[in-house]
């Protein structure tokens, strides 16, 4: 059992004993229950330095709380603050009480938890050297300079917005076709018959897309008709396609703000890549042949 599993089942522990309590808290709201206190007023997290609780004299301060609230696995959705400092509380006075009887039974000394404990020390070590790295370069210069360089190489790419209804055979689809050209509502008949759940309810709008994200004849089809046309019959994998092109346009580019989160993520992720590898360059690193290295891919096997 590592570490991490070690807290999760801890936290289950002391997020099970407190649920009771908890779904009562939540399911009173003031004024409904005869006899009912109004709900207490919700309270900031305590300060780092405040002593939340003790356990056996060991003091638990909102420090303590504050790092216990980053654990994934102590995430409480739709918990509200005072009900979530008082499960913290509870799970890390659980902690503690834990842990002071391994402490006392001496499990620290074993050799395959020192391991443990040193393995998850290194880990922890490089997160926060990794992120106090990654700041340097992740800035909003940065990113709006990736975002210039990004749009400068982006080639201007045509969209269709389109209509299409889907059937089994070809002659359905013929005299589907004949009834639109005739004047009938496309978007009526495509709730009526087709056979696309994804795009009946919407009248058979499939919103706007690029050549590349349809089958080869779908989207040939699509991309020669003008605005306003209705295809003949179309066949695909999927079966017989009629469709109509409501309109045509030039791809617009996503804006800084919309590209903002996938530009931090990629910085975030090549200053980690560029701080490792030049962590590696500098080190003096001996393989002691124990273990075969895999050659990389496309690379030939050493002789």
């Amino acid at each position: 059992m590592t570490i991490p599993t070690l807290l999760r089942r801890a936290s289950a522990a002391a997020l099970i004993l407190a649920l009771p309590s908890l779904a009562l808290a939540q399911g009173s709201a003031p004024g409904t229950a005869p006899g009912s206190s109004p709900a207490p007023s919700a309270s900031p997290a305590p300060g780092p330095d405040t002593v939340v609780a003790k356990v056996n004299g060991q003091p638990i301060t909102g420090a303590d709380l504050a790092l216990a609230a980053e654990d994934p696995a102590l995430s409480l959705p739709g918990v509200d603050e005072a009900a979530k400092q008082n499960l913290l509380v509870d799970y890390m006075v659980d902690l503690k009480v834990g842990a002071q009887a391994a402490e006392a039974a001496k499990v620290g000394d074993s050799p395959e938890f020192k391991r443990k404990l040193a393995y998850f020390r290194d880990k922890l070590l490089l997160d926060d050297y990794l992120e106090r790295e990654t700041k340097k370069s992740v800035t909003p210069e940065a990113a709006k300079a990736l975002y210039d360089q990004t749009v400068k190489s982006m080639k201007p790419e045509e969209e269709v917005r389109a209509r299409h209804i889907l059937v089994e055979n070809e002659d359905e689809a013929k005299k589907i076709a004949a009834r639109v050209k005739g004047g009938e509502d496309f978007a009526k008949i495509a709730a009526e018959v087709s056979k696309d759940p994804g795009s009946k309810t919407e009248g058979g709008d499939l919103g706007f897309f690029t050549k590349d994200r349809m089958v080869k004849p779908f989207a040939d089809a699509a991309f020669k008709l003008a605005p306003g046309q209705v295809s003949d019959p179309v066949k695909t994998q999927f079966g017989w396609h009629v469709l109509r092109v409501e309109e045509k346009r030039t791809k617009p580019v996503p804006s800084f703000d919309e590209m903002k989160e996938q530009i931090d993520q990629y910085l975030t992720r090549k200053a980690q890549q560029d701080t490792i590898i030049k962590l590696r360059e500098a080190a003096k690193v001996e393989r002691t042949g124990a273990v075969p290295e895999t050659p990389a891919a496309g690379e030939p096997k050493k002789p």
